[in-house]
């Protein structure tokens, strides 16, 4: 199977995505960006850095002087103080832009290194490690970076590609049940907008996604990936196709803010995905079965798909929709299916359609 996708630009290739079973050749990889030499400031936080810093700061030590910064785990650090901090450690370690900054970990350390990366002297270059299924096939890819404002997810960011992704499956073997499963929120997102293919093949291989089967995780991510890359490269900067992948994120950010980030992204996007598929039946436009088939398989994997026990007001989620940086002129920008495997941009969603999406999810699907 190959292990390597290549993003392009304009016809030139911008960078490699590789996918390994460990570390042993990340070094190799690196040597690649003509980056012997330099100084690599690995940053990562304290939940990653216990596990592979050690190992990925050895990796890199052949190609250059290898530095560390750890913060503190957690997405109420994925703010402008971390990265102002960041920016000191860099500036007393007197970095410049031939040096390379390498986040290694989930989402939160990928956005806020690419966004120090984007902003640090206009602009030096970065590697994306991640280490959670969820940043392997999302957040890694794509060259969106950013920071929370004021509880506001990913209010204040940039656009800035990696110069590489390396992503090792064995990093899936120390996740919890909770984080591991969190990543098939966007997975499962991923068939829905662009291929029923994969959707049927994901439903076909629940079991051994489960037990994390090396080889099915490794097909799995690969194909994941290929969906981004191809939407990606089409619309790097977000100004049309790219908005698909937002599939479950309008009402999903929403709750994700309202819960104070307690539930994990890929849990919120499952909720939002569930109820734009809902949704996309009310209107007509997806078959009844079809959307109850995919409230089953994000069940089934143990995602939520009701909003039951979450304590949350349906007019405060509505409100919190509101302040999602995917708003145009004034509208919310909410991604519906014509079927599974064809999403579309919808921007007439009125007020009481996110309304009565909120009540049906908050009615308590399978009993929940």
């Amino acid at each position: 199977m190959n292990d390597r996708i290549t993003v392009h630009r304009d016809g030139k290739n911008i960078y490699d995505i590789v996918l390994k079973s460990s570390f042993d050749q990340l070094a190799e990889e690196v040597s690649h960006l003509e980056a012997g030499g330099q100084k690599f400031c690995v940053v990562t936080d304290s939940h990653v850095a216990p596990l592979y810093l050690d190992e990925v700061m050895d990796c890199l030590s052949s190609q250059g002087k290898v530095d560390s910064f750890v913060f503190p785990a957690g997405e109420a650090q994925k703010n402008l103080n971390t990265v102002r901090e960041l920016y000191r450690f860099l500036i007393q370690k007197r970095y410049d832009r031939n040096d390379i900054l390498v986040a290694l970990g989930g989402g939160v350390v990928g956005d806020l290194c690419g966004f120090g990366a984007a902003t640090f002297l206009r602009g030096i270059r970065f590697i994306q490690v991640p280490t959670t299924l969820l940043s392997q096939v999302d957040s890694s890819i794509g060259g969106k970076t950013g920071v929370d404002f004021d509880s506001y997810k990913n209010m204040v960011g940039a656009f800035h590609m990696p110069s590489l992704v390396y992503t090792s499956t064995k990093t899936l073997l120390t996740l919890s049940e909770e984080q591991y499963i969190s990543g098939m929120g966007e997975i499962i997102k991923h068939g829905l907008i662009k291929s029923r293919d994969y959707y049927q093949w994901i439903q076909k291989h629940v079991e051994p996604i489960k037990k994390r089967d090396s080889q099915t995780c490794l097909e799995m991510i690969l194909e994941s990936d290929k969906i981004k890359r191809d939407v990606v490269e089409k619309d790097p900067m977000e100004k049309g196709e790219r908005a698909l992948l937002n599939f479950g994120h309008t009402l999903g950010h929403a709750v994700e803010k309202l819960m104070d980030f307690q539930m994990l992204h890929g849990q919120c996007v499952a909720l939002g995905c569930a109820g734009a598929a809902w949704l996309s039946a009310k209107r007509d436009l997806l078959p009844q079965q079809e959307a109850e088939d995919i409230c089953k398989t994000f069940h089934t994997f143990g995602l939520p798909v009701s909003l039951k026990h979450s304590g949350l007001e349906e007019q405060a989620i509505l409100e919190a929709t509101k302040s999602d940086k995917k708003m145009d002129a004034g509208m919310i920008k909410f991604i519906l299916l014509h079927k599974i495997g064809d999403a579309f941009v919808d921007r007439t969603v009125t007020d009481k359609e996110i309304l009565d999406t909120v009540k049906f999810l908050s009615g308590g699907i399978y009993g929940e």
